[in-house]
């Protein structure tokens, strides 16, 4: 909750809900489970305020209790860092959760519009117009709820028709649209998918839904997934995509990770690689594949007792994130889309 993440494929987070539930089976070792409870715990009371209660044991497990706390204090945060970065919207829980009220999600959109309209220069001597060009933060939302995603942000939705109702004419959307910036340029909204079935259900909302970035997180990887057919209908650059426009793809962490085959991520990268779409690789989890095993690693875990064993395609190694790293055949995959401000 800081300017500053040590996720991959963004740079700081804004955790401006709090709070979630489980929808499938990529929500079962949810890490901002075990983050809620410690920052529920927080000496700090303004931090353990916003966590507290959104956890509990059941039945012997760590899980939800169903409260969702949206954050209004921290609405204004991203406008305090001066130095453009990517930001992950709500990474402790769910925008697009149906215990979020709809003016609550307008309000989010509106910091997000204005740091599209503020200059970042000390000075400013341009005209409206050249502020409005200064390059801003990118925000990157992630969501489960597809289905509530589109039915708040398609032309005509639940959000357009909150903000001409609320804040009519003036507010930071509202200029957004006069300029012909909506959707926002500055955010990029996706999907996260674990298996077939969820990308098949929220892959067509998704590039239904407009927006200047469509992407899937697929992490946890839990089995093979083919998104060719939502690659290759990909469109050029004229803003008339049809398909995804970039894929993060990731093992499972955590204390209970499932182990993630090479073939899988494989066939993503090399999908992607055909479909000229930018392809990240975000790491191996807690379970590395032999293969993708660095020498040192290999040698400490063969044959130095580290870690468990588990075999499918070939053996894995439970060696822990930090250990597995994120090499793909040797290599990191950093793609990012190329979108101009």
């Amino acid at each position: 909750m800081s300017s500053k993440s040590k996720i991959e494929w963004t740079d700081a987070t804004w955790p401006v809900v709090t709070g979630c539930t489980k929808v499938s089976a990529g929500c079962d070792h949810c890490y901002a489970i075990r983050d809620s409870r410690r920052l529920g715990e927080n000496p700090n009371p303004k931090v353990s305020a916003a966590y507290g209660g959104t956890v509990a044991m059941r039945n012997g497990r760590l899980n939800w209790t169903g409260v969702v706390r949206p954050l209004p204090e921290r609405l204004g945060w991203p406008l305090k860092w001066e130095k453009p970065r990517r930001i992950f919207v709500c990474n402790e829980s769910d925008l697009f959760h149906e215990a979020v009220p709809v003016r609550f999600a307008a309000e989010v959109f509106n910091t997000m519009a204005s740091d599209r309209l503020r200059c970042r220069k000390k000075e400013c001597e341009h005209d409206e117009e050249e502020c409005y060009q200064d390059p801003g933060h990118t925000y990157q939302i992630l969501t489960k709820r597809a289905e509530r995603m589109l039915e708040l942000l398609r032309p005509g939705g639940k959000l357009e028709d909150d903000v001409f109702s609320y804040w009519p004419g003036d507010s930071p959307i509202s200029i957004a649209m006069e300029y012909g910036d909506w959707p926002l340029l500055n955010v990029w909204l996706g999907v996260s998918v674990e298996d077939q079935k969820t990308a098949d259900e929220r892959i067509p909302l998704l590039l239904q839904t407009p927006a200047a970035v469509r992407f899937v997180s697929y992490e946890p990887a839990l089995v093979p997934v083919d998104f060719a057919p939502w690659l290759l209908a990909n469109g050029n650059s004229t803003g008339d995509r049809k398909g995804l426009d970039w894929i993060i793809a990731g093992g499972e962490s955590g204390p209970n990770a499932r182990p993630c085959e090479v073939r899988w991520i494989r066939a993503v990268r090399d999908h992607c690689q055909a479909a000229g779409v930018p392809f990240f690789f975000k790491q191996w989890g807690q379970w590395c594949p032999e293969s993708q095993l660095s020498q040192e690693i290999f040698v400490q875990s063969v044959h130095g007792g580290v870690g468990s064993k588990y075999q499918a395609d070939e053996t894995h190694h439970r060696v822990g994130k930090k250990a597995a790293g994120r090499l793909l055949d040797g290599r990191e995959w950093n793609e990012f889309p190329n979108v101009g401000t």
